[in-house]
């Protein structure tokens, strides 16, 4: 069955959850083909994937949910933990009656989608990190109490206005109305009429010690399933920068350490690939999968 394109782009429906402690919001975009459980990144949400899914909800079942702290999913006081977070994702394929699926995380999202391999390998048919999961560490640890001091949760100050206008201006590659709509459902206008994020500073340094505790790194040896890395390669003004000479130093770390797995680069993309390039992103998700569920056809 071929991609659809991105003109048939059918929302998905929205449902509610109890997980533990949780009272969870996810997107499920329906469909009887192989399930995917797709996670976002961090201070992000479920909609992060509207754009990508259009492309691939007539071929597999999408779902995706809000995480902990996130969207309109509870703000757990704690549980920030790639343990904790690895058994909510597993908690709502319980809800729907998934005993496996390929697991897809991005930024953020990734290492929580790698935890979800490496601690329930048995759930996790096929991995695939979005621009996220891979590091590595050079030299010794940094003390948390400096890590802490530095860490800092993005800039969401200001208006509606002057928040959209920000965003607007980074995303200028692929900004439209549809991407508009999604990024204002992971924050919050306060009383003040000054937008927040949803996630809250005092989760948001849990999540950061999470990763300074236990770095994605730490589990790529216990991967047991055909994984991809999808990373974003730089646009031309930040090809030769050292970020980028990082970036390709960690993703191929990563591809060395994982084992069975493979790399499919998106070239000239930003970290949202998903806004800029969701039918090259769609079409290689689909490429990966396809060939996984072809061999054990």
């Amino acid at each position: 069955m071929a991609l659809r394109n991105s003109t048939d782009r059918q929302r998905p429906t929205e449902h509610w959850a109890t997980i533990g402690e949780l009272r969870v919001r996810y997107l499920d975009w329906g469909g009887d083909g192989e399930p995917v459980m797709l996670m976002h990144g961090l201070a992000s949400s479920a909609h992060w994937y509207e754009l990508v899914a259009s492309h691939l909800r007539h071929k597999y079942r999408l779902f995706a949910a809000d995480a902990r702290g996130h969207g309109q999913t509870t703000q757990a006081p704690g549980g920030y933990d790639w343990q904790t977070l690895a058994a909510d994702g597993v908690g709502l394929m319980d809800h729907l009656g998934v005993s496996r699926a390929a697991v897809f995380g991005h930024s953020w999202g990734a290492t929580a989608a790698l935890n979800v391999a490496a601690r329930f390998p048995d759930r996790v048919t096929a991995l695939g990190l979005i621009d996220g999961g891979v590091g590595r560490r050079v030299g010794p640890r940094e003390p948390w109490e400096v890590v802490k001091a530095q860490a800092r949760p993005r800039d969401v100050s200001g208006t509606r206005q002057q928040f959209l206008d920000r965003l607007r201006f980074q995303l200028s590659l692929c900004w439209n109305d549809e991407i508009e709509r999604i990024v204002q459902t992971m924050v919050y206008e306060d009383q003040e009429g000054q937008i927040q994020d949803i996630l809250r500073p005092e989760n948001h340094l849990q999540v950061m010690h999470a990763m300074w505790e236990e770095p994605a790194s730490v589990s790529y040896s216990r991967i047991t399933c055909p994984t991809v890395i999808i990373p974003a390669g730089p646009t031309p003004d930040r090809a030769d920068s050292e970020r980028a000479r990082r970036k390709e130093a960690g993703v191929a770390a990563a591809e060395e350490a994982i084992p069975g797995c493979r790399v499919r680069w998106i070239p000239e993309t930003v970290h949202d690939i998903g806004y800029h390039k969701p039918e090259e992103l769609a079409r290689v998700m689909d490429d990966f999968l396809s060939g996984i569920y072809r061999s054990t056809a």
